[in-house]
This record gives structure tokens, C-alpha cells and sequence, in this order.
């Protein structure tokens, strides 16, 4: 028997059926949940609509952290109603400013060998402590939080083995932008990564925190570290040594896919806009403009994050063409580098102060001007999603930011000048509990009332997948389209996410501003379809993506593949996803071509291989589709919940 790796050690505790074979459907077993407002609304509306009593989960936390701006009264319901529905199902509440959910979980959760599903596609972050730790959508967390398993494809295990160290002006960001440089935002597809290694040694608990984050713009399942001496100290550090488990890899362990990086050869790197995959080195780049530089996100959440970039201006002014934006992730860390007397080398340097939050990244306050460069310590860059349609957006790692923003240009910062800064990191963390609310007892529980505004609408219903649909493709998409560009983040659209038919007119408008008229049209007749290129649906685990859509009569998106979170939300509210197995005929389909799927019922259950006809043309395509018996009977029933309903009704419940 081969040697087993922390990924295998923890999907085999966890396992409650199916065989872990990768390409099979498995079910696991869910620790704890993690969802945050720009998703968690609909969660607790499925939470409603599934009839919930009391969550189950060992531990469930609601965050707001993401759309934190309350610039009319929209927001401000939401997070009423989020606390409601969190004293009514026995759910932690961390209030708005108490910072960014990865980073929180990690310092006040997060233990070692536990499962995590979180309705935020950067869930994976928790990986950094030997958790399981996978971002999918709301329907699936809403389901842990009942009580029920999670399913998933058994992943391949991909072994990275680090060697070396990082050398000075080069940190954990680097590493993930190395990996995406070598392998593109594709290359995690249906993969676990897993970080073994001499190199390990060298890395905090956060700085595998950095990596293990943006293992989601791989494209990946998760991504998992051991739980070793690095997480006893990080643990040891926010007063919960007790919670330390060790999880750690066989000696001999095996892999199903290998790589190797060297950290003493990695140097700063930099994602051009508008893909996380855009890696180039920063000394190819240098000299371009740049008017505005953010440091924070879940990205790079950590206290060294911050305290690097202080150390970097101190005594020093940030270029006057540069707006320096800091946007501590939580409020442990605003006291602790507050504490150090950080802050103010920050404030004194021209540093603007944020409140403790997700806020920029999703656009929610900071878009930067057209046609000039934002660098950004960020997880992406896709189009539009900084609030600013026509941005420049780069990613990069705080060093590199912050060398921008001392000389206005980016700048490789073993070129700054200065010496290395060394830290004096504190050895025990600033523990502030006063905005986590614990959940009630069960008895005050049952007699809470969920409270719900004027913009708070309860779940549209949706009816079963027609067996013959005949609609046009309406709308004709490429590669790599995010889900930022389906139901677009912002301050514009994100506080209508818990209102499904406004939130609907901004469905695909990044792209084509008359989708939802169009749509609208079509919606009581035909419906319609949407054909798309590679990878699509990547990015944030937002299900509205699939929700809006299909409350506008979306019934099928016919792909070249799909990213692994919008795949599933498609099969969970109804709306059928299908493959070419013939690439070129993407090419083929022009947008308005009337398409025909036939018998669906009969077909789907059959060979995982159909026939589409495009009658405007009079060709024929061959597709498939990768649903388990499990998502098609979803599927055909109009979706997950509605199938639950029925199966309700039909027991007599």
C-alpha cells in the first residue's frame, strides 16, 4: 500500500460514500461552514425554503465582510436579516467590520483535520491549517448546514514539493503567481494541491494561507498543507494551542501528478490585467504608471502583510500621483499593527485606512480610474470586477505594491534601494471576540423571527426542465468567462443579491446590456440558451450566477468545460449543463441560431452523450454531460430544492 498524503488522510476520514477514485462521485462529511453576505443572503433563504429547524453542523459562522458599504438602506437589511436568520438557526454572526471571513476563520476556527464548506470560492484558504477546506455553492453549504454530506468528484492529488527558501523581496505570493505562471488557470481542474517539502519549514501558517487562497484561480478542488509546527505556533499565537491536531504526510507518501519549485529561485512576479494567469516577471514590466496601489484581501490577509508594506514607508512619503489604500482584514490585525506603532508609519506615509473588509476586491469602494493601473495584493483581476468596467488591474505581492507606491511606476523591489526590512512580528495576537456573536439556545432559537426589508425577496420558483427544448442561443460567449461577468459584484448590483428579480437586470450586462430584456422576451415562450468557450462559470461560488439566469428562462449552456463551482450551481437550480465533444463546433453555433434538444429525460438517463440540432443551420452536434443520476434527477426537477419539495410532498412530509 503506497504512503498517503494530508489530502487523502483527510478525504478518507471524512468519506461517507463512493469510492475515492478519481472521476467518481464521493460524499463527505461536513465539520464546519463558512458563508459570507454577498452569498450567505441566499443561503439562509434556502435555509428557509428547505425548512430548517436548527443547523447541525459542528459549527456554522456567518461573516459580513464583502458589501459593507451602506449607502442607502439595502445593505443595512441584509445584515438585519443575516444576524435574524443566524439566532434563528443557531449560527456564529460576526458583525460588519470584523473583517475578512478566510483570515477570521483561520485565527478563531479553523482546527486541524476538519472539513469546511463555505459558500465563497476561496474557502480553500483553510487548507493552510490541514483542513479540507472547499468553496462551492450556497445550496451545497445550506445542505451542510442541515446535516447532509457534501458531493463532490473524487479529485486527483497534485504533489508540489517545495525545496529551499524565499529570498529577500520575494514572499508567499510569489509562490501561487509561480504556479499559475507555469500552469495556467485551468491546470487545478478536478485536483487537490498539496504543498510537501524541505521548503515547508520556512513558511508560516499565513504565508500558506497566501498560497492555499488563490489555489482557486487554478481552478482547483482545494488545497491542502500539513498541519505541522508552523500551524502549532500560528495556533499557539491566537491562544487556541489546544485545537492543534497533527496531520501530516507518510514519508513515503505518493502522488497522483508532481511538481517541484525551489523557493530560492522564485523572484517577484505580477499578474497582468485582466487574468490571474498573466504572470510575467515585475522586472519585464517596470517603469509602467501606476495611480493607485490596495494592500489586503484575503489574498494576503496576514499581519506580515501589513507590517512588510509599514516597514517599507517608513520615513518615506508614497508618490503623490498614487493613492495608497490599506484595507486591514480584520480587526485583530488593525489592533495588532496598531500596537506596533504600524499604523501610523502607514498614516504618516499617506496610507488611506479602511474599514476591516473585503470591500475593493469585489468592488465595493476603490475602483481605479480608467485607463490607469491599480496593482493590487488581491486573488484577481478579472474584467470589471474592481467596479470600474474598462480597468487596468494588476496582482502582485505586497513588496511589489508597495514599491509602486513609493516611486508612482511599478518597480521590481530588489530595485527600490532600500535594505530588507526585518520584522518584530508580536508572539501573541490582539484576541478580540466582541464582535463574534454566538448562537442562541435552542429554545430562544425556535421562537426567532426572520427579519426581512422591503428588498429581501424569498426564492423564485423554479419548474422541471421542459422534455423538448426549442429556444435560440441568446447569448454567445468565449473562454475563461467569470461569474463576475454573469451576475456581476460591485456596489451597483451586490446589494440587490438577495432580491433575485432586480438582481436579474444585471445579468451578463458586462458582456451584452440587452441580455435581460432580451431574455425577459423569451422567458414565458421558449426560453433560451447560452453557448460559451472554455472554463466556463470561473471565480467566486456566487450561485446567483446560475439563479439570475435562470430566472430569466436560461434552460441549457452548452460549453467547451466548465469551471467546477458554476457547473455544480447550474445542476442545482435546474438549468442543464452540456459539453461539445467536438470542440470545433463551438465555432459553428452563431448567436440566434434556434437549437433543439430532444426527449431529455430519455436521453440523459441514457449514455452521457446527446444530440443537439441547430435547425437555422440544419447541422447536428454531439454533446455530453458529466451529471451524476444524482444531479440529473435535480435537474429534470426544475432543481435541488424543488426536487426536495416533491419528495417531501410524494412522502406525505
Amino acid at each position: 500500500m503506497r504512503g498517503r498524503g494530508v489530502a487523502y488522510k483527510l478525504l478518507a476520514s471524512h468519506l461517507v460514500s463512493g469510492s475515492p477514485v478519481p472521476g467518481e462521485e464521493i460524499a463527505l462529511s461536513v465539520d464546519q461552514t463558512l458563508t459570507q453576505d454577498a452569498t450567505g443572503t441566499v443561503v439562509m433563504q434556502e435555509l428557509e425554503a428547505l425548512g430548517l429547524d436548527r443547523g447541525r453542523a459542528e459549527l456554522s459562522v456567518q461573516y459580513v465582510d464583502h458589501n459593507l458599504l451602506q449607502a442607502d438602506e439595502k445593505n443595512a437589511e441584509d445584515h438585519l436579516f443575516l444576524r435574524s436568520a443566524c439566532r434563528r438557526y443557531g449560527l456564529w454572526f460576526s458583525k460588519p467590520g470584523n473583517g475578512v471571513s478566510h483570515p477570521v476563520h483561520m485565527q478563531r476556527f479553523g482546527v486541524p483535520g476538519k472539513t469546511l464548506a463555505g459558500s465563497d470560492s476561496h474557502t480553500c484558504a483553510a487548507g493552510s491549517l490541514g483542513m479540507l477546506a472547499i468553496g462551492v455553492g450556497g445550496l451545497e453549504v445550506a445542505m451542510a448546514i442541515a446535516g447532509e454530506p457534501l458531493y463532490l468528484r473524487m479529485p486527483r492529488i497534485w504533489g508540489i514539493r517545495l525545496t529551499g527558501e524565499l529570498p529577500p523581496w520575494s514572499s508567499a505570493k510569489d509562490v501561487i503567481l509561480e504556479m499559475l505562471r507555469r500552469h495556467g488557470v485551468t491546470s487545478g481542474l478536478n485536483r487537490i494541491v498539496e504543498y510537501h517539502g524541505p521548503g515547508l519549514a520556512t513558511l508560516t501558517a499565513m504565508d500558506r494561507h497566501v498560497i492555499a487562497n488563490m489555489g482557486a484561480e487554478l481552478g482547483a478542488t482545494t488545497t491542502v498543507f500539513p498541519a505541522d509546527d508552523a500551524v502549532r505556533d500560528f495556533l499557539r499565537m491566537e491562544g487556541r494551542e489546544n485545537d492543534y491536531v497533527p496531520v501530516l504526510a507518510d514519508p513515503d507518501a505518493e502522488y497522483d501528478l508532481t511538481d517541484e519549485i525551489d523557493l530560492s529561485t522564485v523572484e517577484p512576479l505580477i499578474a497582468k490585467p485582466s487574468s490571474p494567469g498573466n504572470v510575467v516577471p515585475v522586472r519585464e514590466v517596470a517603469g509602467e504608471p501606476v495611480s493607485q496601489v490596495v494592500v489586503g484581501s484575503s489574498a494576503n490577509p496576514g499581519l506580515r502583510d501589513f507590517a512588510m508594506a509599514a516597514a517599507m514607508v517608513r520615513g518615506r512619503q508614497a508618490d503623490d500621483a498614487v493613492s495608497f489604500d490599506i484595507n486591514p482584514t480584520s480587526r485583530e490585525i488593525l489592533s495588532d499593527l496598531t500596537r506596533m506603532g504600524a499604523t501610523f508609519d502607514l498614516i504618516a506615509a499617506g496610507a488611506r485606512i479602511h474599514q476591516s473588509g473585503c470591500l475593493g476586491c469585489i468592488g465595493v469602494g476603490q475602483a481605479p480610474a480608467v485607463g490607469r493601473n491599480s496593482l493590487r495584493t488581491f486573488p484577481r483581476n478579472f474584467p470589471g470586477r474592481s467596479g470600474t468596467k474598462e480597468d487596468s488591474v494588476w496582482l502582485c505581492s505586497p513588496e511589489t505594491a508597495t514599491a509602486a507606491a513609493l516611486t508612482g511606476v511599478i518597480t521590481d523591489p530588489r530595485e527600490l534601494g532600500i535594505s530588507f526590512p526585518r520584522l518584530d512580528l508580536p508572539e501573541r495576537a490582539t484576541v478580540n471576540t466582541a464582535m463574534l456573536v454566538r448562537p442562541l439556545e435552542p429554545e430562544r432559537a425556535a421562537s426567532e423571527e426572520l427579519v426581512k426589508g422591503p428588498n429581501i425577496s424569498s426564492l423564485p420558483d423554479f419548474p422541471p426542465l421542459p422534455d423538448r427544448i426549442e429556444a435560440p442561443v441568446l447569448l454567445k460567449v468565449g473562454d475563461d468567462i467569470s461569474t463576475d461577468e454573469i451576475s456581476p459584484a460591485g456596489a451597483r448590483a451586490l446589494p440587490f443579491r438577495s432580491n433575485i428579480p432586480r438582481l436579474a437586470d444585471f445579468t451578463f450586462t458586462q458582456i451584452d446590456d440587452t441580455y435581460p430584456e432580451r431574455a425577459r422576451e423569451l422567458a414565458d415562450s421558449t426560453g433560451h440558451i447560452v453557448v460559451g468557450g472554455d472554463n466556463y462559470g470561473q471565480g467566486s461560488s456566487r450561485e446567483h450566477a446560475a439563479i439570475t439566469p435562470r430566472h430569466l428562462g436560461l434552460h441549457a449552456v452548452i460549453a467547451k468545460s466548465f469551471a467546477r463551482i458554476h457547473w455544480q450551481n447550474l445542476a442545482n437550480f435546474g438549468i442543464l449543463a452540456l459539453e461539445f465533444t467536438d470542440p470545433d463546433d463551438y465555432d459553428r453555433i452563431e448567436q440566434q441560431d434556434m437549437l433543439v434538444l430532444e426527449n431529455l429525460a430519455g436521453s440523459l438517463a441514457g449514455e452521457p452523450q446527446l444530440d443537439v440540432v441547430n435547425t437555422s443551420k440544419n447541422q447536428t452536434y454531439r454533446l455530453r454531460h458529466r451529471l451524476s443520476p444524482r444531479q440529473l434527477e435535480a435537474v429534470l426537477a426544475g432543481g435541488r430544492i424543488p426536487l426536495l419539495a416533491r419528495r417531501a410532498c410524494d412522502s406525505g412530509g
